[in-house]
C-alpha cells in the first residue's frame, strides 16, 4: 500500500503497458537522453519497481530504482526513474505514494543515497535537492540544476565522487592511475572527457568513448 493508494510490484506482464504509459508521459524520444544510458545493460532493483492500477487506464502510474556505482571508489547509489504517471491521472498524488513508498523500502534494505534527474520542486516534496556542482557526473549532457539526490542514511554523499556508471561496466572503468584520486567528468555524445586530483592539484586527465553503435 502507498497510503490510500495502493502500489503493486512490477511484473513481467506490465512491460507493455508501462512502455505505453511511458510514451504518453515522455514520448519515444525519452531513450536519447542520458539517464538512459544508465539503464541500458542494468537491471531495476528488485522490490523497488512498482505500479499502480485503475480499470479506467490499466497502469496509471510506475517507478523503477536502478543501482549505480560511482567513481573510482564505486561507490553505491541508486538512479530513481522513470517516474511516470498517467496523463488522465495527474494531481491525485500517485507520482508522491509511489516515490514515498519506493523510498521506504529502499531505506529498509539498507540502501543510502538516492539521484535523478528531474525539477527540483516537484522531487523536494520528498526530500531531494541539487546535487552539488561538479560532484558526481552522468555519461553524457544533464542540466544541473535538475540532478538531484536524496541521502537515506546520514552523509551518505560524504566521499562520493566521480562518474556514475553501470555496476560492473567495462566501458566506463576507470584508469588505474585515477584510483582514489578526486575526479571531475563532462560528456558530450559519444565521448566523456574526465580530470583527476591529487591534494588539490590537476595530475592527469584521459578520454572515454562509449555509446559508439
Amino acid at each position: 500500500m502507498c497510503g490510500p493508494i495502493t502500489c503493486e510490484d512490477t511484473t513481467s506482464h506490465d512491460h507493455d503497458a508501462i512502455e505505453h504509459l511511458l510514451d504518453l508521459a515522455f514520448g519515444s524520444g525519452r531513450h536519447g537522453k542520458t539517464s538512459y544510458r544508465l539503464r541500458e545493460g542494468n537491471s531495476a532493483v528488485a522490490g523497488l519497481s512498482m505500479v499502480t492500477r485503475d480499470t479506467g487506464v490499466g497502469v496509471s502510474g510506475t517507478i523503477s530504482f536502478w543501482p549505480l556505482a560511482i567513481g573510482a571508489r564505486l561507490s553505491p547509489a541508486l538512479l530513481l526513474g522513470p517516474l511516470a504517471v498517467h496523463p488522465d491521472r495527474q494531481g491525485l498524488g500517485i507520482g508522491i505514494a509511489l516515490m514515498q513508498e519506493g523510498l521506504a523500502r529502499a531505506r529498509a534494505r539498507g540502501h543510502g543515497l538516492v539521484l535523478l534527474v528531474g525539477d527540483e520542486p516537484y522531487y523536494a516534496k520528498v526530500g531531494f535537492r541539487k546535487l552539488p556542482d561538479g560532484l558526481i557526473s552522468l555519461p553524457g549532457p544533464v542540466d544541473p540544476v535538475r540532478f538531484l539526490y536524496l541521502e537515506l542514511k546520514p552523509e551518505a554523499l560524504e566521499g562520493v565522487s566521480g562518474l556514475a556508471q553501470v555496476p560492473g561496466s567495462a566501458a566506463l572503468a576507470v584508469p588505474h592511475a585515477a584510483q582514489g584520486k578526486q575526479q571531475r567528468c563532462e560528456g558530450e555524445d559519444a565521448f566523456h572527457r574526465c580530470v583527476f586530483y591529487e591534494s588539490g592539484e590537476l595530475d592527469g586527465f584521459f578520454f572515454m568513448i562509449i555509446d559508439l553503435i
